[in-house]
Formats: C-alpha cells, sequence, structure tokens
C-alpha cells in the first residue's frame, strides 16, 4: 500500500460517516449522497498522488462530495428545487447550526433519522451502520447472521421508507426522544463493537470506530441525562475499550483474556466507566447495557484472571438472558458457568445450543465447544471443533489464534 492509499484509507476510516452524514443533510436523497461521497473517494486516489494529501481531508472530501451532488443535480431536470435548495447550502465541511434539539452534530441527527420507529429495530440497526460508519453489506450480513443478498435488500427497504415517509433529518424534540432510545442504543453498541471486534478483516481492532462509538455514546448520554441505560451503554463501551491494550501482543496477535497483562488496561477509562455504571445503578432501572456493564467491571475490578468472580458474572448473565433471551447471550452465559463450574457444566449448555442450530454459522460457538473439550483433555474431539471454527472465521488474528489451538491439541 502505497502512502497515499494509506492516508485515503485513514480518510474513510475517520471521515465517511462525518462527509456522508453532511451530504445527506445537504441533498435529502440518501442514494445520490452514499454515491457522491464514494465518487469522492475514488477523485482522492487520483488526484492526491499529484497535488498531495490536504490538511484537512474530510473539507477535502465534504467539498468534493457536494460538487459531484451539485453536477447530478443540474442534470436532472426534475430537481430544480432542490438544486436551489444546495447552492444556498453552509460552506462545506462546517458544521450545520442547532436544531430545535440543540444538537449541532450531523452524525447525531443521522442516527435518530436511522431509528425512527416507522423502521424496524434491525433496519435501523443496519442502516446506520451502513451510513455512518462505512460499513459494507457483507460486514453488516455478518454481524446480523443473515447472508448479503438479504441484508443488500433490507437495507434499500429502509431507504425507500425514509424518503417515501418523509423522515426529517433530525434529532426530535425531547418528549419523542424515548421512543427512538432502543434503536439509538442498538447501533452505537453494534458500532462500538464492529470496532473492537472487527468482523472480518486483517485487524481485529478498530480502534477509529471504537472512538466514534465512544464519542456519540458520550453525547447521546448528555442529551438523556435520566436515562440509566444510556449510561450504561457508555459505561459497558469505557470498561471494554480500557482492556483494548492488552488484546493483542507485539506482533498484533490475539492475546485471551486470561493471558493479558492487566497492568496495560487503561485505569482512567476503568474509573470513569466504574463511576458511571454507579450513576446508572442508583436509579434501580437495570436494563441490558447495564448488566452487560456489570459483567464488564467484574473484569475490570479483578487485578488477576484467578480474582475474576466467574459465579457473579453467571448470575449476571441468567439476568441478562432474562431480558434479551438470545443465542448469544446463552453462548456467554455458557462460558461463565464453565469458568465457574467446570468446562464439563458449560460443554452441556454449549452442546444444547449446538443442537438447536441458531448459531451454526457463528465461529465463537465450535470455537468455545473446542477450548472446553481441550480443557476436558478430549484433544481428537476440540480438533474436530477447531477445524469447524476455522471454517467459519473471517479475521486473519482470529484465525491464527485457532490454528495455534488446533495444533496445540495435535489438529
Amino acid at each position: 500500500m502505497t502512502a497515499v492509499e494509506a492516508a485515503v484509507a485513514t480518510a474513510f476510516r475517520e471521515e465517511w460517516g462525518n462527509v456522508l452524514a453532511t451530504l445527506i443533510r445537504m441533498t435529502g436523497n440518501w442514494d445520490l449522497a452514499e454515491e457522491c461521497v464514494q465518487d469522492a473517494f475514488a477523485a482522492a486516489l487520483a488526484r492526491w498522488p499529484s497535488d498531495g494529501v490536504p490538511d484537512r481531508p474530510g473539507a477535502w472530501l465534504t467539498t468534493t462530495a457536494r460538487n459531484r451532488a451539485l453536477d447530478r443535480l443540474r442534470r436532472s431536470k426534475n430537481e430544480a428545487a432542490k438544486l436551489q435548495q444546495l447552492a444556498a447550502l453552509s460552506i462545506p465541511g462546517e458544521p450545520a447550526g442547532p436544531d430545535d434539539s440543540g444538537v449541532n452534530d450531523d452524525r447525531l441527527r443521522l442516527i435518530f433519522t436511522c431509528c425512527h420507529p416507522a423502521l424496524s429495530l434491525e433496519a435501523r440497526v443496519a442502516l446506520t451502520l451502513r451510513t455512518l460508519a462505512g460499513l459494507t453489506t457483507a460486514e453488516i450480513a455478518r454481524a446480523f447472521l443473515v447472508p448479503e443478498a438479504t441484508m443488500a435488500k433490507r437495507l434499500t427497504r429502509a431507504k425507500n421508507k425514509i424518503r417515501d415517509a418523509g423522515i426529517p433529518y433530525r434529532v426530535p424534540p425531547a418528549h419523542l426522544l424515548p421512543g427512538r432510545t432502543g434503536g439509538v442504543l442498538a447501533v452505537l453498541y453494534l458500532l462500538f463493537n464492529e470496532g473492537y471486534s472487527a468482523s472480518a478483516g486483517d485487524d481485529v481492532v478498530r480502534p477509529d470506530i471504537t472512538a466514534e462509538a465512544i464519542r456519540l455514546a458520550r453525547l447521546l448520554a448528555a442529551l438523556m441525562p435520566d436515562e440509566p441505560e444510556a449510561t450504561g451503554l457508555l459505561a459497558l463501551m469505557l470498561l471494554h475499550d480500557a482492556r483494548r491494550p492488552g488484546r493483542l501482543d507485539a506482533d498484533g496477535e490475539l492475546v485471551t483474556l486470561e493471558d493479558q497483562d492487566r497492568s496495560r488496561w487503561n485505569a482512567a477509562a476503568i474509573t470513569e466507566g466504574l463511576a458511571l455504571l454507579d450513576a446508572a445503578w442508583r436509579r434501580r432501572s437495570a436494563g441490558p447495557y447495564q448488566l452487560q456493564a456489570a459483567i464488564a467491571a467484574c473484569h475490570a475490578e479483578a487485578r488477576l484472571a484467578a480474582d475474576t468472580d466467574w459465579a457473579e458474572i453467571a448470575r449476571l448473565y441468567g439476568e441478562l438472558y432474562q431480558l434479551v433471551p438470545t443465542p448469544v447471550v446463552a453462548l456467554n452465559r455458557a462460558v461463565a458457568v464453565a469458568m465457574a463450574d467446570g468446562p464439563a457444566a458449560g460443554l452441556a449448555l454449549v452442546d444444547d445450543l449446538a443442537a438447536g442450530g441458531s448459531l451454526s454459522a457463528y465461529f465463537l460457538l465450535p470455537a468455545t465447544r473446542a477450548d472446553l473439550l481441550r480443557r476436558l483433555g478430549r484433544p481428537e474431539e476440540a480438533a474436530a471443533s477447531y477445524t469447524e471454527a476455522l471454517g467459519l472465521v473471517t479475521t486473519g488474528p482470529e484465525r491464527r489464534f485457532l490454528s495455534k489451538r488446533l495444533a496445540e491439541v495435535g489438529g
């Protein structure tokens, strides 16, 4: 990769969501905005080698995308009114003024637009991951465990519904915020997860995405100070992100939680996350994000891996499953039970999940089963499960980690 290609890749990670959010505000046309932003990045690849990388890549990309939109609208006889509106817009790269909510952030507005109650929860989450984070349709499909073609159709339907229903591009007034909260929180959580544990590629961690998710979570928590789940989600992100420095070794390879050097964890982020969790708990309205933050706190407060209160973690996962009865939560609970009561107890739960078939495309199911079999001294069965997991894994570091484990059990 050349220096310019690296600069464009960095700009994509850091600026895609902001540039696209601005173009959607300017044009009101989701497809046009996305096409023009893609054109702007293509132009960067063509022009930056000779012109040099601009001092403000985001402003350059916004200006270029806006000019593309103007050209497209000029060629459309039916868009004269839109052209007149666009010509009077603010200078590209400068933020829009606050709307009636007082919020001056195009990306937060975009999240609330995507999370309108007229859309299904799944469509809200998927559309925002596509537009705000720039995740590919394939990446989003993997996050939802559905085929790429299915996800592409859902994204198209969601954008058409926003257009046809005239859903406004703004943060709603205070009395309408509760109706959007669930979708917005889910979006931010999946956005953070994609950065913390990428669904594909050579980089298992994408710090730019986690940082953006935390930034938006801070905005949301400030916008809704009386919503404990917003505070709980921010606490959850901080407690997880605090462990990020210990997740990879010097060669970029995965390090398991029990083997991480906890002195490398971010103490300031842990302190802030614990304080936020305590503030949310005091409202006595525990929800899924607070429970997950409490689980993360159990890890954060353990000085050594051996000090981890796995019985408490298993109990918290039991409570979480009552609120969110998903197979992934059940799998996480099985891991906690295995750590608290022994690998045989956890394996029984994992086998029940495998029999249900709902996680057949999820590599962590056979990977978890393989680890429990390894701990039980059943190497041949462990090797078979590691091999199955390798057939499903999509990131380089995780593939190498599983390959190493497979070799350890003689596979």
